[in-house]
């Protein structure tokens, strides 16, 4: 699994697979939603029953092995491709200040379009994610395996953070409350923008695989043997939905 959100439509948690999108629909239980099984890589939630992605087509379906920039306006259902079909993979997409940012996989390249088909393309970097603050558009935050490294133009040029905490997901949902899951899948909170963490607690389940925060008090996040819930900042956590084996 890639990529996690809510929608705003319907409430309900929408989780990207290789397999195609699902949503949850009740504790336990999980339904796919459309009928293509593309692999969707990026992934993130924009608006009321509006997703991006990326990713590769399923096997049964033609075009180009590298789906670019797609949109879907209806949760999922249908998709339609917006731009960079056949040229790039984006594994993290994140949309903000009006603005997609994607990492492109095929060039390990921070990407970035205003209008979902032009690109301006700027850092090159080896990154597991990024996250865009909150109200500065300037200011990108990516993982790489040195520690969390910053941007203060928008991803241009990044440099080492002062905490040199090595990280792996990001999340971003207010300029006091910027959480990390760390590869053991410890999660922490920073309220200096990344130079000092704070354990919180384990996400159950092992390795993490996505991480999302909807709020300041509610996060979501993907681990080896489940998709997790926290209501409370993450001191807790609940399971949503058991990963088959």
């Amino acid at each position: 699994m890639h990529g996690l959100g809510v929608n705003p439509g319907d409430g309900k948690v929408y989780v990207a697979t290789h397999d195609g999108v699902y949503r949850i629909e009740a504790p336990g239980k999980a339904t796919r939603v459309g009928t293509s099984r593309q692999d969707t890589m990026g992934f993130t939630v924009i608006g009321k029953n509006t997703f991006l992605g990326s990713g590769h087509p399923a096997p049964d379906e033609g075009g180009p092995a590298h789906l670019g920039l797609i949109e879907s306006t209806d949760a999922g259902v249908t998709w339609q491709r917006h731009s960079l079909a056949g040229e790039a993979d984006f594994h993290v997409l994140e949309y903000a200040h009006g603005t997609v940012y994607g990492y492109d996989s095929t060039s390990a390249t921070l990407r970035v379009s205003t209008d979902k088909k032009t690109w301006d393309d700027r850092a090159r970097l080896a990154a597991a994610d990024i996250e865009v603050h909150p109200t500065d558009p300037n200011t990108v935050l990516a993982t790489t395996e040195q520690g969390v490294v910053r941007s203060t133009d928008g991803g241009r040029t990044f440099r080492p953070t002062s905490g040199g905490t090595l990280q792996m997901l990001l999340a971003w949902p207010t300029t006091v409350s910027l959480y990390a899951v760390d590869p053991a899948g410890t999660l922490s909170v920073s309220v200096d923008g990344g130079n000092t963490w704070k354990a919180i607690s384990t996400i159950p389940g092992g390795r993490p695989q996505a991480f999302e925060a909807v709020d300041q008090r509610r996060l979501l996040a993907v681990t080896g043997e489940g998709i997790y819930e926290s209501r409370d900042g993450g001191a807790t956590f609940t399971q949503l939905l058991p990963l088959s084996q």
